[in-house]
């Protein structure tokens, strides 16, 4: 099948899921910023381009490799109201996070992230980052077509209430491709950003805004808990695969999935069979069931100790687990919960030309977030805190200051101490399953950072699986005979972008998946 080029530059590279978004990290490049300004200006900018997958009202984690130091992971990820006890949601009838509810709303953990970045990595002034962003807000952009798709899948969340039916709809209608869009009260607040850096967010007129919103519709965040808001640095976590290492963040995302899919895979010859083979399909199919389980078991657990993460990332560990899985046919009962996927989240890398990589990711959770807008700023709420459960037995219950288990997770491939590559695969529970399939087809099969990612996709979830049309019949057929039950999918599984950095060449290649309307670039 006809596909697109892998890019190559040797100055520098960014692979983002928005034209805009590339154009913004090769400006910055071009304009002597590092990779870190090239990313947080690109993410600025599909703050505002891709309103339904991501935006200043959301979370995000980095993983940071410069050139020749230590690889350094950040979590942005919000944080639960002060005032958000499990108790107080049983003494008041509430016993599910609702989606739509302001109960959902965790402190956005993303503009101080954003701010924290690049004040200790970055060059330039976040002021500055911002500007194509700002203007983009401001004059407005015209909607590309993934953008329009995804808008129109949710128009049932967009009139849910006045606030989002005056801002994302268009006279009552539908936005389509080709629609200028503008948001003068998003523009208003990144210029405050600009000028005030992260306070501009989480202190004064627009801290109070939002907290207004949400008491209003009930929820319990108060000034303080946007004052005090703060992410952390912090190690990652990681396992070999191959000849590389592979690193992930720390919980509370789901990145050790991953780990233990590759774990488990290790001690299966992948290379030995075809990458579009329903033999192929099925290990991944079952390694990712056995990693699932071990997500509900961790954030089950009230003590999500280090001892715990660490059991289930030994080759023991896997060892045991390779050998629940039979070549000849599925496992006999679903190891995995059955929490849908959605394509909800914008990945995005970068390279500049010192080989310093970023792995960076913003999301909203669900499309559009909670479905609730802060009027006067602009600002879309995420629902992350949905994935909270009010139980006081369980290790994932609301509690004060708590961050959910999160789904976002930013890869880095490395050998020899060096980034080989930066990657991520969006897509909200598919995401371990996604950096998988594209490392797998790196790693065991040779291809190319475009190939791996344009390589067609499925994914297990509410006991069956959910296959892209690309997935062949006879692969299809070979599953079924295994015992799955195949599905077309709704939509396409996730999006991704990955750079490639030939360290004996002195260049990157960078891919960036079709499945979203995001190129790469390099110079």
């Amino acid at each position: 099948m006809p596909g697109r080029s892998a890019a190559y530059g040797a100055n520098g590279m960014a692979a983002t899921s928005h034209p805009r978004a590339t154009l913004a990290a090769l400006d910055t490049l071009r304009a002597g910023g590092n990779a870190v300004d090239a990313a947080v200006a690109a993410i600025a900018v599909h703050s505002v381009v891709e309103p339904a997958m991501t935006g200043i009202g959301g979370d995000c984690f980095a993983l940071y490799a410069p050139a020749g130091g230590d690889i350094v992971a950040y979590n942005g990820s919000g944080r639960a109201a002060g005032a958000a006890t499990t108790q107080w949601y049983l003494e008041n009838g509430i016993t599910e996070i609702r989606a739509d509810s302001p109960h959902a709303v965790t402190i956005p953990g993303a503009v101080e992230a954003w701010s924290r970045l690049v004040g200790d990595h970055g060059t330039k002034e976040l002021g500055e980052l911002l500007t194509p962003a700002i203007d983009l807000a401001e004059t407005g952009y015209p909607i590309q077509p993934r953008v329009a798709y995804d808008w129109a899948r949710f128009e049932v969340k967009l009139n849910a209430n006045e606030a989002i039916q005056r801002r994302f709809l268009n006279e009552g209608r539908l936005y389509k491709a080709g629609d200028i869009f503008k948001q003068p009260e998003l523009a208003a607040t990144l210029r405050e950003i600009a000028a005030k850096g992260a306070d501009g967010f989480y202190k004064g007129r627009v801290a109070e805004a939002m907290v207004a919103t949400l008491n209003g519709l009930g929820g319990l965040q108060t000034v303080d808990d946007f004052a005090n808001a703060r992410g952390d640095y912090c190690d990652p976590i990681s396992t070999t695969y191959r000849d590389h290492q592979v690193l992930e963040c720390p919980p509370n995302g789901q990145g050790f999935i991953a780990l233990i899919m590759l774990n488990i895979l290790q001690g299966f010859d992948l290379a030995g069979l075809d990458p579009d083979s329903a033999r192929r399909l099925h290990l991944e199919i079952e390694a990712g069931r056995l990693g699932f389980r071990e997500r509900d078991r961790y954030f089950g657990d009230l003590n999500q100790s280090a001892a715990l993460l660490d059991s289930c990332l030994t080759q023991d560990y896997a060892g045991h687990q390779r050998a629940l899985i039979r070549t000849d046919r599925a496992m006999s009962r679903a190891e995995a919960a059955t929490l849908p996927a959605q394509s909800d989240t914008v990945y995005l890398t970068v390279v500049d030309r010192d080989a310093n990589a970023v792995s960076f990711i913003n999301s909203l959770f669900r499309p559009f977030g909670s479905g609730l807008l802060c009027d006067e700023t602009g600002v879309m709420f995420h629902d992350r805190g949905s994935l909270f459960v009010v139980d006081e037995t369980s290790g994932n219950t609301i509690e004060p200051g708590k961050r959910p288990y999160h789904t976002i997770l930013p890869g880095m491939l490395v050998r020899d101490g060096r980034a080989d590559m930066p990657f991520g695969v969006m897509g909200g529970q598919y995401q371990p399953f996604g950096h998988v399939h594209l490392l797998t087809n790196i790693l065991d099969y040779g291809m190319d950072v475009q190939q791996a990612l344009e390589h067609p996709r499925l994914f297990y979830q509410n006991q069956q699986v959910e296959a892209e049309g690309g997935i062949s019949p006879d692969a299809v057929a070979g599953l079924e005979a295994l015992g799955h039950t195949v599905v077309p999918t709704v939509a396409p599984h996730g999006g991704g972008q990955a750079i490639w950095i030939d360290w004996d060449r002195g260049v990157f290649v960078g891919g960036s998946d079709p499945r979203k309307d995001g190129c790469a670039l390099g110079y």
